[in-house]
């Protein structure tokens, strides 16, 4: 099954994570860019988990469709592994571009958060109904929870805290120095890393989430009965996100917090939702997209493969020399910021072209029909 609202919303996500990740001065970030500094958030915190929701609707109507076809669960569970693997390894291979260093190569990321949530959820998919799904995603939502709040661990200094969720102080923080050492963590943090291993067990009950919302996409709902289902319960994870923001743990998306999946799980319910209702009209089941959402389609069919790209393209710029000690990236933005921008704008500006450059990769992939799967 093929769902036009899922696949702009997969290009619209990953449009809008290449313009935050590529900047063209990360001292100047065009303020609506940035994310929280530490507790709270912003619209661009809510980005990564909108892709890690998107890969559990998808998880659950790939499994219906290849379970339909006749493909057991042990063939599924292992052709998922499978591909759970290559993203881990890609993500790790993107890390350490073009050099390696293996002293200093970071092991956790987004690519890898990506495979090990989805190599986690894949047999709770197949082997739970739905009720089974709930039950594990607030399992693991309250198991987080407990031990965040509870365990007793030594910061980076070796001084002990219990509860403290400060950077570098928590017990993810501790946990990934304790199995990855600091030089393989996020450089410009040191002490801890935003995509840690024990951060990734709220991540999988945000994919849960959206294997649960895909599960709609295969009842005998219209359109417009799951447009209000999914925005119901969007409205309602929003409540219960503050309630939780106020009562147990503060919104964080470093952290991955039990409020910040209800808050991210809540907006994606609510944009899928407005994006069902807008192009997947029953009425007119056969109708193309709005013109302008076109270009979100053509970002949606490579989603992850332009992540890759935009890694690779955005090394290379960094390192690329071109005389009089600059490397390539400094040489393009130049000409940008001689226009006279405020250095925000610029930033923006570079930004702004560098999601066009790869919207032209997408757009040649799209016009070929070449679709690459990773």
């Amino acid at each position: 099954m093929r769902l036009l609202s899922l696949d702009i919303f997969r290009g619209l996500t990953i449009a809008a994570m290449l313009l935050v990740n590529n900047p063209g001065d990360w001292g100047h970030v065009y303020a609506p860019l940035l994310h929280a500094h530490w507790h709270g958030w912003t619209p661009t915190d809510c980005i990564f988990p909108f892709f890690v929701f998107i890969s559990g609707v998808s998880m659950h109507l790939s499994l219906a469709r290849r379970a339909q076809a006749g493909a057991d669960k042990g063939q599924l569970l292992a052709t998922t592994a499978r591909r759970a693997l290559l993203i881990i390894a890609i993500g790790v291979l993107l890390n350490g571009f073009p050099f390696y260093d293996l002293a200093t190569l970071r092991l956790p990321g987004v690519l890898q958060r990506l495979g090990l949530c989805t190599l986690c959820a894949a047999p709770l998919v197949l082997g739970c109904g739905a009720r089974g799904l709930w039950l594990w995603a607030l399992g693991l939502l309250a198991a987080y929870a407990a031990v965040q709040l509870a365990l007793p661990v030594p910061d980076a200094s070796g001084l002990v805290h219990t509860g403290a969720l400060q950077p570098g102080q928590d017990v993810g923080a501790w946990l990934d120095r304790a199995l990855f050492g600091t030089a393989h963590l996020w450089a410009q943090a040191g002490t801890w890393d935003p995509e840690g291993l024990l951060s990734t067990v709220p991540a999988v009950a945000s994919q849960l989430l959206g294997v649960l919302a895909g599960r709609e996409l295969t009842s005998t709902a219209s359109p417009r009965q799951r447009a209000l289902r999914w925005a119901a319960a969007g409205v309602l994870a929003l409540v219960l996100s503050q309630l939780l923001d106020a009562t147990l743990m503060p919104i964080n998306k470093s952290l991955w917090t039990p409020p910040f999946v209800l808050l991210s799980t809540g907006w994606a319910l609510l944009v899928l939702a407005g994006l069902h209702a807008w192009v997947d009209a029953p009425a007119h089941p056969a109708r193309p997209a709005p013109r302008a959402l076109l270009p979100f389609v053509v970002f949606g069919m490579n989603a992850l493969f332009l992540y890759i790209v935009a890694g690779v393209l955005a090394r290379l710029l960094e390192l690329l020399p071109v005389g009089g000690g600059q490397h390539l990236g400094q040489a393009l933005y130049a000409p940008i910021v001689a226009l006279g921008l405020a250095p925000e704008l610029a930033s923006l500006l570079h930004a702004l072209a560098f999601v066009a450059v790869l919207f032209g990769v997408a757009l040649f992939l799209y016009r070929r029909r070449w679709f690459v799967k990773v």
